[in-house]
């Protein structure tokens, strides 16, 4: 999947999410603590299908290669795989830390560097007309060709894997929030105009919150490539981390190692997706409360 066409399934989601509360009785939950206990069991509750089919899945798996003895370095069980994983937990942790870092720092600074070009594309049309281009063509460059040349000029180091990162994950953060600008109600502006506000303080006031949903479904599709962004990084070179591990098990023909390190990635992706949502939970409650009082509506 693209990441333009993982950003636009995110943000129609957003639009079409039913509430993360589902009114009962009378009216809104009176507490705190009940409102984050209905949520985290709506969650739990919507999440129950795909657990369900991931155990289907891993029971299939299981399955065959017991019935067709199946050669662990060609495809190995995952009982074999959860085994040895654990048995190797100690070097699959010492690589997967430095995986988590080189990915939170790069979705930090890609955040910092999707906050400045909206913002500059929101506020200046000569920057709309120079840097949306340029945005766009960015994502038109492989980071096959461009990951090795991070390695070529900047050395084995960290930076070249917070790059890929960015590269990777700024777009859809950016273009998610110049949606969000662009979806501003006229109405709303023209008011904060006629109250003597100038275009700082339309932007700050008004079209920064009405962006920051949509900006959490980009972040959502960012934190999905990021895990991803940072092990490609590691092959193209480097000397520690899960990419490093998985190449080293590959060649060792360690093909359940390889899996149990996939396995951590995947499950590093699912706590940043999940994370994003306790943060725009916290940061955004106002949000979340209208969508309770239009639910009970």
């Amino acid at each position: 999947m693209s990441l333009s066409r993982a950003l636009t399934d995110e943000i129609e989601g957003e639009r079409a999410r039913p509430d993360a509360v589902t009114a009962s009785g009378a009216g809104v939950p009176r507490s705190r603590t009940s409102r984050a206990a209905r949520a985290v069991g709506t969650r739990l509750s919507g999440a129950w299908p795909a657990l369900l089919g991931l155990a289907v899945l891993v029971g299939l798996w299981q399955l065959v290669v017991v019935l067709l003895k199946v050669n662990p370095t060609v495809l190995p069980s995952p009982a074999r795989v959860a085994s040895q994983g654990w048995m190797n937990r100690s070097a699959l942790w010492q690589n997967t830390l430095p995986t988590i870092k080189e990915t939170l720092i790069g979705i930090v600074a890609a955040l910092g560097v999707s906050a400045v070009l909206s913002a500059a594309i929101d506020l200046s049309k000569p920057a709309r007309r120079v840097v949306y281009p340029l945005l766009v063509a960015s994502q038109s460059i492989p980071v096959l060709v461009i990951a090795p040349l991070f390695v070529i000029w900047f050395g084995f180091g960290l930076l070249p894997k917070v790059l890929v990162v960015i590269l990777v994950t700024f777009f859809p953060t950016t273009v998610a929030l110049l949606e969000g600008f662009n979806s501003t109600e006229p109405e709303a502006s023209n008011l904060i105009r006629s109250m003597g506000g100038g275009r700082f303080k339309e932007f700050w006031m008004l079209r920064v919150p009405t962006a920051l949903p949509f900006f959490f479904a980009g972040l959502r599709v960012a934190v999905s490539f990021a895990v991803m962004a940072a092990i490609f990084g590691e092959w193209v070179g480097a000397s520690v981390g899960l990419g490093v591990y998985m190449e080293l098990e590959k060649n060792a023909l360690r093909t359940d190692l390889v899996f149990a390190a996939v396995v951590v990635t995947a499950a590093l992706s699912m706590v940043l997706y999940g994370l994003t949502f306790l943060i725009q939970n916290a940061t955004m409650p106002w949000y979340r409360h209208s969508r309770q009082i239009k639910r009970i509506k």
